[in-house]
């Protein structure tokens, strides 16, 4: 095995999975870490945690328990991975999970990438842009758990980490690895525990990952894998074969929509034109116990349409203040969560075996009550979004960060079942 990756949610292990696929490494990815040693063909494991948004020790454990487990695997190389929009508040989780893997490797310096071009986010000048919005002025601002108010990632690192950060600016990016590879090392000799890169285009990921390869820990979104992956390209072998068994099957479908980001909102006012549609209440969701069975009872007699059946919790930044501001941001948020997990043990007992989600909490939720060990990674439905498969064949899963795709993605997913 090459390399381990340590994902802080659902949605972001599904996307570097399908990356690392895309760009020839045979990827399992694992839901949560396994405690016991799993026998895996695999060049890569992506070991999918829920540590974005959870108290920072519990992130730290967690992150920690699957590099240790990585490790007895034979990785030779690990990652990181955290979203785009370097989800976080000023207490973590990035900067104390990246603290504490570092200590756990003997090691002292690593990078910061969080840059993804393909789906416009990219790192000018140290800033974090989403397409032409710095991430502070973006709907990232208003965001329900880690709302994004500055746009520095090396500001951003230095509040919630135990080191300093330096920055290799674009003209060094374009000078390709020799250059950046240099840069590292004045930076580390000055001090410097991370190095916060520019990245605007994928030229600049695939020179950010040949100069990492010597680095036994990085950190970032998911455009780095592909840069990551070229490194191993002597190691890698034919995969057609692996991409064929994360294919999705043509069964009982069903759309969940938790994300309440400017992308998702716009996808489903395009789905609901075409499909059935419903919208949860937060407040039945909290007085009544006998709510997950009316949605139930919906969602099966709205199986046999044309497209599959929409629920959704997606609101636009003011009607989320109005729901948090009567019942409570916590309790209205773990209301919905318990709906979808009710839902979706419910719906597979029913019959139901695909699952196309939108947004990292809701995902998480989804696949943990699927109780799904671990998946085989199929065709990308979006950059970044690929379908996955359960091992064991029987679900299959498209798991969307809440930005991601555009605004067909729920009717286009359905379109690659077999």
């Amino acid at each position: 095995m090459l390399l381990g990756v340590i994902a802080d949610d659902f949605t972001g292990a599904t996307d570097i999975a399908g990356f690392l696929v895309e760009n020839g490494m045979r990827t399992i990815q694992l839901t949560g870490t396994p405690t016991h040693d799993v026998d895996l063909d695999a060049d890569a494991v992506v070991i999918s945690l829920k540590s974005r948004s959870c108290p920072v020790d519990e992130a730290i454990n967690d992150s920690v328990a699957a590099l240790k487990w990585l490790q007895k695997q034979g990785c030779q190389q690990f990652y990181f991975k955290y979203c785009s929009t370097f989800d976080s508040t000023k207490h973590g989780n990035i900067g104390p999970v990246t603290d504490a893997l570092l200590a756990e490797l003997g090691e002292s310096f690593t990078m910061v990438c969080p840059a993804l071009p393909v789906n416009g986010r990219t790192v000018y000048n140290g800033h974090l842009f989403v397409f032409e919005e710095l991430l502070s002025d973006s709907g990232m601002r208003n965001h329900p758990v880690t709302p994004m108010t500055d746009s520095s990632v090396v500001r951003m690192m230095n509040a919630q980490s135990e080191g300093t950060s330096g920055l290799v600016n674009f003209q060094t990016v374009e000078q390709g690895p020799s250059a950046i590879i240099q840069r590292f090392a004045e930076l580390k000799a000055q001090g410097n525990k991370y190095v916060v890169v520019d990245a605007f285009k994928t030229e600049h990921l695939v020179a950010l990952g040949q100069a990492a390869k010597s680095l036994k820990l990085v950190t970032g979104g998911s455009g780095l894998a592909a840069g990551i992956a070229k490194n191993w390209t002597e190691h890698l072998t034919d995969q057609s074969g692996a991409k064929q068994a994360g294919n999705p099957e043509k069964a009982p479908t069903v759309v969940f929509s938790g994300s309440c980001s400017v992308m998702t909102n716009q996808q489903v006012a395009t789905y609901k034109s075409k499909a059935p549609h419903f919208s949860i209440d937060v407040k039945a969701c909290l007085a009544s116990e006998q709510y997950a069975n009316e949605v139930f009872d919906w969602v099966m007699t709205n199986l046999r349409g044309e497209f599959a059946p929409i629920v959704y919790a997606t609101a636009d930044a003011a009607s989320l203040k109005v729901i948090q501001t009567e019942y409570g941001a916590q309790a209205s948020s773990q209301a919905v969560e318990q709906l979808f997990s009710k839902l979706t043990v419910m719906l597979n007992q029913a019959g139901v075996k695909n699952f196309i989600v939108a947004g990292g909490e809701t995902s998480g939720v989804v696949t943990q009550s699927l109780d799904v060990q671990g998946f085989h990674i199929g065709p990308q439905i979006s950059p970044g979004v690929p379908w996955v498969k359960s091992l064991d064949g029987d679900l299959s899963l498209a798991l969307k960060s809440g930005n991601f795709g555009d605004e067909n993605f729920f009717a286009r997913a359905q379109t690659f079942f077999s």
